[in-house]
């Protein structure tokens, strides 16, 4: 198979989809790699290193797209990306459809076979493609909002921790999933006073065996909701229905009693968000202020550490990459059906129902 590795050109993106590892392994097992050029630089590997790896390196994004069978990316499609897709060429990235109308029909009229690392599931039940970057922006959820509690940042002027005397700010963490749990951890840590909600009680008795004695577990109902957060300092939303919009459990009223230059960092806003104000941001312009809160919804958060984030998803998903290329990806779909929920749509039609009821679309299975 040909397989194709562009350069990610979503705003302040650094990650990279493949590591030269993974250009080696998969032309040793008889398939040949194109990348264009300078497409790892942001994560620290240079074209010599792919070079050596046994890749063919070429100049522009359309010579990728033109040679490739497959393609293998970190973020979704841009417009101009989308643009180079032809009939029945397998894209193998993060998609995000539920968030997005406009690339979900623009996929679809390419009559591209979109799989979606978020939807791909192990025999355990979980999302493994999704993991490694889950764990990043929850660590980054805390070090971010630290941050934009500072003054300078419009924030209310409010160290995470505390020191003796001074009460550390309080912290509600929205969905006890990957993100949640990550977000928690730092945020304990450094010593907040720390709340983490979700409507799930056996993984709140998880936590509450598990986490250290400054993080308390609270189910999630609109009424806990509402007296945290109106409390609370910090904020981080991470809620995730796997390929669904994500909920809307903070309204703009809610922000109206929270105090004013909180912050709230919406992890979830790659899937539509999780409050009514928020909408996405990039690196370069993070922050909003509505409602007196400020609000950080950055779409590729883990982007911001490439170097990192690139080396914690390629382990993830070259695995995955080495069986689409040998098996293909119908047949590596009927050997895992785990590997199946990852594949969002085919042949111009929508395959995953969750991305469909999401969008009121038709779908029908793989």
């Amino acid at each position: 198979m040909k397989i194709g590795v562009p350069k990610e050109i979503k705003a302040d993106e650094y990650r990279v989809a493949m590591i030269p590892v993974g250009v080696d392994l998969l032309t040793k097992a008889g398939h040949k790699v194109f990348v264009e050029s300078e497409a790892g630089v942001g994560s620290g590997f240079a074209d010599e290193h792919y070079i050596k790896a046994g890749a063919t390196i070429v100049k522009s994004a359309a010579e990728v797209f033109g040679e490739a069978e497959m393609i293998v990316k970190v973020k979704e499609p841009q417009p101009a990306e989308i643009n180079l897709f032809r009939p029945n060429q397998i894209v193998f990235t993060y998609f995000h459809f539920a968030a997005s109308s406009e690339l979900t029909q623009g996929c679809l009229e390419r009559e591209i076979v979109a799989i979606a690392y978020e939807t791909i599931r192990d025999r355990q039940g979980r999302l493994p493609l999704l993991t490694p970057m889950s764990e990043i922006a929850g660590k980054m959820s805390i070090q971010e909002g630290a941050k934009y509690l500072e003054k300078p940042m419009m924030g209310r002027g409010i160290l995470l921790g505390g020191v003796p005397g001074v009460a550390p700010a309080k912290v509600v963490v929205i969905g006890a999933g990957i993100v949640g749990t990550n977000a928690a951890k730092v945020a304990a840590g450094l010593g907040a006073d720390v709340k983490v909600m979700d409507i799930n009680l056996d993984r709140l008795r998880y936590l509450d065996d598990t986490m250290p004695a400054n993080v308390d577990t609270i189910f999630s109902d609109p009424h806990t909701i509402r007296k945290h957060v109106s409390e609370a300092d910090l904020v981080v939303g991470a809620v995730l229905i796997p390929g669904a919009k994500a909920p809307r459990l903070i309204t703009r009223e809610l922000l109206r009693v929270m105090p004013d230059g909180a912050v709230l960092v919406d992890v979830a806003i790659d899937q539509g968000g999780c409050a009514e104000t928020s909408r996405p941001t990039t690196h370069q312009q993070p922050t909003f202020i509505a409602e007196g809160i400020v609000h950080y919804c950055v779409t590729n958060m883990p982007g911001a550490v490439g170097r990192t984030s690139t080396m914690a998803l390629c382990n993830a998903t070259l695995p995955f990459a080495l069986t689409i290329a040998n098996k293909g990806y119908q047949r590596a779909a009927s050997d895992d059906p785990g590997f199946a929920e990852g594949i969002n749509m085919a042949r111009g039609r929508m395959t995953s129902h969750a991305v469909a009821e999401s969008l009121n679309l038709p779908w029908e299975k793989v």
